[in-house]
């Protein structure tokens, strides 16, 4: 009896640290090396070599994650997540990249994020040896963004041209569900990235690729083990830089994702209807739509109940009633932050979740039928439609039905807007409207029906001399409307006209008459009279003049040669630009370009100008740019930026005026 202990007690003592051994230096054989050991730095990285082939501000030398699950007491898994990067500073502009900040979650009453460790260091050259500085606890901070999220900010030291910085933290998250997602790419150039990721099997995650550079590493080891292990990286990622009339560059940055698909043999797949239920039973957003009894008084002052003739007039009004009552704070969301009764009677703000949902029951207690629309911001990302997840959602508008078939998405949190225009931001394509039959929820467009509509009507005087002088009519319909009564809030009449000058730096406003302020759903309008002086008193033989090029578009916003995503606009455009020039006496047009109609093909687009001597002393002028798509493909990209180019090449075009003989 006692030969068995006595030979557990030899093999514990003697026999399993050699095991122990053993298998700890197999797996380090499997392990590979961390691309990057934080606080040692080769110093061929400060040199003045070439990090970046395109003059960027800054170059990411190697950007390194790792995620983990423990699951080491079931009660109390966490997620762990390291982090080190290492930047290289090129310019002044790259000296912002020597601040970072972190965000943290704390969405939910007992599941909190964590950040420890943070580390840093700033290496500099100085003769010849590298000094190296520690990130100081003066330059830590916390910041508080809103219940939900609060972000740690650092910022590191002595920092300069031909720095080089680094910084490293660990996140321990409540958030098992949500594995951490990686970005390769950034706004300047990333020499390395590379992601770690070890699952234990009960654990099965959709893994998703968005990419338009090749991975450099994608492996899969210990596939049999209870954790498998992942590892994927790029290299030499050229930056991604903000273009204009893009959403936000999470649509096109290339990044790891990860959906939980099921857990220890239970599925976690959702359907689109199980997403419908739980809005539709969740107390901060489906329970509210009914409960619009404290609207009754004010709804019956309002135009009779809805029938074809007068509904549209009826939810303008009932828009107008929420929109007044209830201002809003500005922060987005689809659930409501508390009692909608209480915002509209005591507080008088809300989010827009809670304005809009206000607007849904006012909506129904009115007699429409009225339901949610989730969606997706265009700061926020697209919705992908194949993937069931709320988290996709940040925004909610309302979708009634009218009697005579129509459907429109509505939003009250703006009241510069007209009622039935959606703020910019909620243009990103569709939306999930939760109907509550069972299946009966579908997607629905949010394209929207109004344009971006500018039109000028310019009247010029010439003089002898070259002088010019006249007035100027502008309407701004649609988004552009949108866009000038938000510029004329912000700034005020005079800072407004201020920049309505600076567009005409040669030129001298007189005083701006604005018409329809208030009444949006008519054009914005705005009046005034310009004097250009001439360079000369005396009178000209030969006069040029382009007054096209004066009021019309000055730049083509397109300046890249090839983009590598859509130009989103939101809306379709209409630009027009109609002057009628009035000659001096003894003048005529002598030369003026030839009209012009160019077409972008599958008409998706069109521009005409053209240019009349109208009657004898008179020369019109038209110029009209339709761009008839919210939205034009990469492919399309290269079309668009020609029609703008010789857009403005036409608009330059010189006109020549010419004394008459004997005149």
């Amino acid at each position: 009896m006692l030969m068995p202990t006595a030979f557990l007690r030899c093999f514990l003592r003697q026999v399993l640290p050699v095991l122990l051994l053993l298998w700890k230096a197999a797996g380090a054989t499997q392990a590979q090396p961390a691309p990057i050991t934080f606080g040692k730095i080769d110093s061929r990285d400060l040199t003045a070599a070439p990090f970046a082939a395109d003059s960027a501000a800054a170059v990411i030398l190697c950007d390194y994650g790792s995620a983990s699950i423990a699951t080491d007491d079931a009660a109390t898994r966490k997620l762990r997540f390291d982090r080190t990067t290492r930047i290289k500073i090129l310019t002044k502009a790259g000296l912002a990249w020597a601040n970072g900040e972190v965000l943290l979650r704390h969405e939910f009453p007992g599941y909190t994020e964590q950040l420890t460790n943070l580390r840093g260091f700033t290496y500099n050259l100085a003769d010849g040896q590298v000094k190296q500085e520690a990130l100081a606890a003066a330059g830590m901070f916390t910041d508080n963004v809103s219940e939900q999220y609060s972000r740690q900010k650092f910022a590191l030291p002595n920092v300069r041209v031909g720095s080089v910085v680094e910084f490293s933290y660990t996140i321990i998250s409540d958030y098992v569900v949500d594995f951490r997602s990686w970005e390769f790419q950034h706004s300047i150039p990333v020499r390395w990235s590379e992601f770690r990721a070890a699952m234990p099997h009960q654990y099965v995650y959709k893994i998703l690729l968005q990419s338009k550079q090749p991975l450099a590493l994608d492996e899969e080891t210990d596939q049999k083990s209870l954790t498998p292990r992942f590892r994927w990286a790029m290299r030499d990622v050229p930056a991604l830089r903000r273009e204009p009339y893009m959403t936000t560059t999470a649509d096109y940055v290339d990044r790891l994702t990860f959906e939980l698909d099921s857990y220890a043999g239970q599925e976690f797949r959702h359907t689109w209807d199980e997403v419908d239920r739980f809005v539709l039973h969740n107390a901060a957003l489906g329970p509210q739509l009914d409960q619009s009894g404290f609207l009754k008084d004010d709804l019956a002052r309002l135009v009779p109940a809805p029938t074809p003739t007068n509904a549209l007039a009826r939810v303008a009004a009932v828009r107008a009633l929420v929109g007044t009552a209830v201002k809003c704070t500005g922060e987005t969301g689809f659930m409501a932050s508390g009692v909608l009764r209480k915002a509209y009677k005591e507080t008088h703000q809300g989010t827009v979740a809670d304005v809009n949902l206000l607007l849904i029951a006012a909506l129904r207690g009115a007699g429409f039928a009225a339901n949610p629309v989730l969606l997706s911001t265009r700061g926020h990302g697209q919705i992908r439609p194949t993937i069931p997840l709320l988290g996709q959602f940040n925004y909610v508008a309302a979708h009634v039905a009218l009697p005579d078939g129509q459907e429109l998405v509505l939003d009250a949190t703006d009241p510069l807007l007209p009622y039935d225009l959606l703020p910019e931001r909620c243009l990103n394509q569709q939306g999930r409207l939760v109907l509550p039959a069972p299946g009966a929820s579908r997607w629905v467009s949010l394209t929207p029906r109004q344009r971006h509509t500018h039109l000028q009507q310019v009247q010029v005087q010439l003089s002898a001399t070259g002088a010019l002088s006249g007035q100027v009519h502008d309407e701004f319909a649609g988004y552009a409307g949108a866009t000038a009564r938000a510029g004329l809030h912000e700034m005020g009449d005079r800072k407004f006209a201020g920049r309505l000058a600076a567009h005409h730096p040669a030129m001298t406003l007189a005083t701006l008459a604005i018409a329809n302020r208030d009444s949006v759903q008519k054009p914005l309008a705005l009046d005034y009279a310009f004097a250009q002086a001439a360079e000369t008193t005396r009178p000209l033989d030969l006069i040029y003049v382009s007054p096209l090029h004066d009021f019309g578009l000055t730049q083509n916003p397109f300046k890249a040669e090839k983009r590598a995503f859509p130009v989103d606009f939101g809306y379709a455009q209409e630009e027009t630009l109609l002057v009628t020039l009035t000659l001096p006496p003894g003048y005529a047009l002598a030369e003026a370009p030839r009209p012009s109609a160019l077409n972008l093909p599958a008409d998706a687009g069109r521009y005409v100008c053209s240019i009349t001597a109208a009657s004898p002393g008179v020369v019109q002028l038209s110029s009209r740019l339709l761009l008839r798509k919210p939205i034009y493909t990469v492919a399309e990209y290269g079309q668009l930026r020609e029609l703008y180019r010789l857009l403005l090449e036409k608009q330059a075009e010189k006109l020549l005026i010419q004394k008459k003989a004997g005149g």
